[in-house]
């Protein structure tokens, strides 16, 4: 659904007729998981072979040391009574100083080059995870908190970053130092390497006992951290309403609530995961204490030399460092795969509005005609809201579309606008199935104006153009003008430059409402539907709307969903909606004279407007 074409509030849109689908859960092994996830952004193993060359090479240079000391004491020190071969020991350490050198260019390379994969890889991944969001439904949409969608673009890939960008180059280093130690260790002793794998083997095996645990736990980490967000936007959102009936403590304690779930959940992780830290560090020193020992046996039998022993402990401290990073890699990949399990439960979400693409039709140009055929529509789990609607709005005219709260008159127009397809039955434009037509003909043809129209924080020219970008500012003053609101501009502070604010909070709730409808006749819609929002803006502003709207739907085909009866007496035929039918259709001055629902709203609104 392109963010270009359809005007709406996806916040003022919530569902209010039944409950709404949620996101999926991805259940799968963790080494699915981070498959997927690498498949998902190829920008994470293109050139994946250069880099590792450098690796190996930054790997080897690790070993350079413990050669170089091995080769001194033995070779250039010489033995009891031998005067030290000082030439042997320079060019030992001068050939040590290069091959250095040379290890760290290549791991600075190394390093630059994991980087940039890595976030050209998290840069798709974002794109891919937020389209994947927009193009769900709006019921999908709001059955999660904004915070807790934010967060799985935001957080959960930051948490994919860490692990790629640390994690994914110590993975590398780590497993190629291991190997490298392990190889040279075996040339010197296979005994003393033998000794080493015996005290590690045990801790190796338990890390996918704790692999499993840590998993667990840190995709409760990710949750909480959503719900978190999702409370903090809300808040944040709604701190007027909070201020106004003095729920400030009340919210605090909500948040309170969420933070300290989020704390509890990362200690808990924490914990697990370093409690292998001291288990890991008592096999350190008893595997260095156990080489120690059988080094020294060794050496008396003559099948070690002083410098192979020394040598072989260097090498020890490289396998060590490894095993003991494994932990911190451990925390960070468990981070990270539950980021890409709530990423991938997103993507995994089939959106259920799809646009038919190649195989779809476009609308042909003028007024449309709208036709409902056996529509019936129940939200998920919920009973039927619309039941068996036919009618059809004639191409032209204004329809107003009244009813109690729970009617159905709301799903009614978001079938119409295919913000939800229906259950049973079709909705034609112009004789074509609305989910036969493309989303870029649907959308630049039936544009929909909510209550609250959303505005960004931006300038007015911007949040008036954001139907139709390449509009120019002669054709956004000419639309203004059309629209009988060139006074309005023009007492604004800074005309077109000025800027609106986050939500639209620096203008009125009429104001915001003109300047929807400025959108919306800029888009240059076909079929219009309103849903109507004057009952919280003062008398001028609300005979200004009245006004914008005369203009705006005149020689459209117009849909309203009226809170006002006066819109329903102005429009051409009115839609009476009861228990999910429409029970009756006609002219105000037809339906205002007849006992039934019209009648009965008319009255009441009456009263409450005398």
């Amino acid at each position: 659904m392109s963010a270009s074409t359809v005007v709406h509030d996806e916040n003022s849109t919530a569902a209010s007729d039944g409950p709404a689908p949620g996101l999926g859960h991805s259940s799968e092994p963790a080494s699915g998981t981070l498959r997927r996830g690498l498949r998902l952004s190829p920008e994470f193993t293109r050139g994946l072979g250069l880099t590792l060359v450098f690796a190996v090479v930054a790997t080897v240079g690790k070993i350079v040391v413990p050669l170089a000391v091995q080769q001194i004491i033995d070779n250039g020190l010489g033995g009891t009574g031998k005067a030290p071969d000082l030439g042997f020991v320079g060019f030992a350490v001068a050939s040590c100083a290069v091959l250095l050198v040379l290890t760290t260019v290549s791991g600075f390379l190394m390093n630059v080059r994991l980087y940039r994969a890595t976030e050209s890889g998290l840069a798709t991944l974002r794109r891919k995870a937020f389209r994947h969001i927009h193009d769900l439904s709006v019921l999908t949409q709001n059955s999660e908190r904004n915070g807790s969608l934010v967060s799985r673009v935001t957080s959960d890939v930051d948490q994919i970053s860490t692990f790629m960008q640390w994690g994914g180059v110590q993975l590398i280093v780590s497993a190629g130092q291991l190997l490298v130690a392990t190889g040279l260790m075996a040339v010197y002793s296979w005994e003393l390497t033998l000794v080493v794998w015996a005290c590690f083997l045990p801790l190796l095996f338990g890390a996918r006992w704790l692999q499993r645990l840590l998993s667990r736990a840190y995709v409760r980490v990710r949750e909480r951290t959503g719900a978190m967000l999702g409370v903090v936007g809300e808040t944040i959102t709604g701190a007027a309403v909070i201020r106004a009936h003095a729920a400030e403590e009340r919210t605090a304690r909500r948040i309170d609530t969420t933070v300290v779930a989020t704390r509890d959940a990362q200690v808990r992780a924490q914990r697990l995961s370093m409690a292998v830290s001291p288990v890991g560090e008592l096999v350190s020193a008893f595997a260095t204490a156990a080489i120690v020992v059988v080094g020294v046996l060794l050496g008396v039998g003559g099948n070690l030399t002083p410098g192979q022993l020394v040598a072989f402990l260097f090498l020890v401290t490289l396998f060590i460092q490894p095993m003991m990073m494994a932990t911190e890699i451990f925390n960070e990949a468990q981070n990270a795969i539950a980021g890409w399990s709530r990423i991938l439960s997103v993507l995994d979400t089939t959106p259920d509005i799809t646009d038919p693409g190649e195989r779809g039709h476009d609308l042909p140009p003028g007024p449309v005609e709208v036709r409902f055929r056996g529509v019936s529509y129940a939200y998920p789990g919920g009973p039927p809201v619309l039941d068996g609607i036919e009618e059809v709005i004639r191409p032209g005219s204004r329809v107003a579309v009244v009813g109690e709260t729970g009617s159905g008159k709301t799903t009614f127009v978001k079938l119409l606008t295919r913000l939800m397809d229906p259950d049973e039955g079709q909705v034609l434009v112009d004789g074509t199935d609305l989910r036969d037509v493309t989303f870029s003909s649907l959308r630049s043809r039936i544009v929909m104006v909510p209550q609250e129209g959303f505005l960004f924080d931006d300038s007015l020219r911007e949040n008036i153009r954001f139907s139709r970008p390449e509009s120019e500012d002669a054709e956004l003053l000419s639309a203004v003008a059309e629209l009988g609101l060139t006074d309005w501009l023009e007492g604004l502070p800074h005309g077109l430059d000025t800027p609106v604010g986050q939500r639209g909070e620096s203008l009125s709730a009429g104001e915001r409402q003109l300047v929807a409808l400025v959108r919306a006749y800029i888009a240059g819609p076909e079929l219009l539907v309103l849903d109507e929002a004057t009952s919280a803006v003062d008398p001028d502003t609300e005979v200004r709307i009245q006004h914008a709207l005369q203009r705006l739907t005149s020689g459209r085909t117009s849909v309203t969903i009226a809170h006002r009866l006066s819109t329903a007496e102005a429009a051409d035929e009115v839609l009476v909606f009861d228990g999910g039918s429409v029970v009756q259709r006609g002219s105000h001055a037809e339906l205002v004279g007849q006992p039934g629902v019209y009648a009965d709203l008319h009255s009441s609104w009456v009263r409450s407007s005398a």
